[in-house]
């Protein structure tokens, strides 16, 4: 049987950004695969060259045309899918606080819808666990920030 399908060689470098804005945070319906349809956070691989941050500054201009500034490192997360029993994807994740600094909301690159949720609408939004515990650890840390 002969596959198309490409595979990874090593892992790939990404980032998320929980983007937060009045004790909601933002959510993206993914175009693409991995996981195209399903609700996650803004994000994606980081290009060479680019600094985490940078990475994230973009990936959410991109996919939902908001300015963030960007602020703590949340968590690192490590995903590797298989299909017919070889690596699909392997990915390493750096996920960041985002405070959203301007622009106006509104789906672009691989992303087909975008919306505010609540903590108690990440179920509602089929947000996948991992992700919707990030999200979490994003509001309550936000929410213990001054100013």
């Amino acid at each position: 049987m002969t596959t198309t399908h490409p595979y990874p060689d090593r892992p790939v470098v990404g980032v998320g950004g929980v983007v937060v804005k009045d004790g909601k945070a933002l959510v993206v319906k993914r175009g693409h695969e991995p996981r195209k349809g399903e609700w996650s956070l803004p994000g994606g691989r980081v290009e060479l060259g680019e600094t985490l941050r940078d990475a994230v500054r973009r990936e959410i201009k991109e996919e939902a045309a908001l300015e963030v500034e960007v602020g703590p490192l949340l968590d690192v997360f490590e995903r590797i899918d298989r299909h017919l029993g070889r690596v699909q994807y392997h990915f390493v994740i750096f996920d960041y606080l985002c405070e959203c600094t301007g622009g106006t909301l509104s789906a672009g690159d691989d992303a087909v819808d975008v919306a505010w949720v609540s903590v108690g609408e990440l179920d509602a939004y089929g947000v996948h666990e991992s992700a919707a515990a990030v999200i979490r650890k994003g509001l309550r840390f936000a929410l213990e920030l001054p100013g």
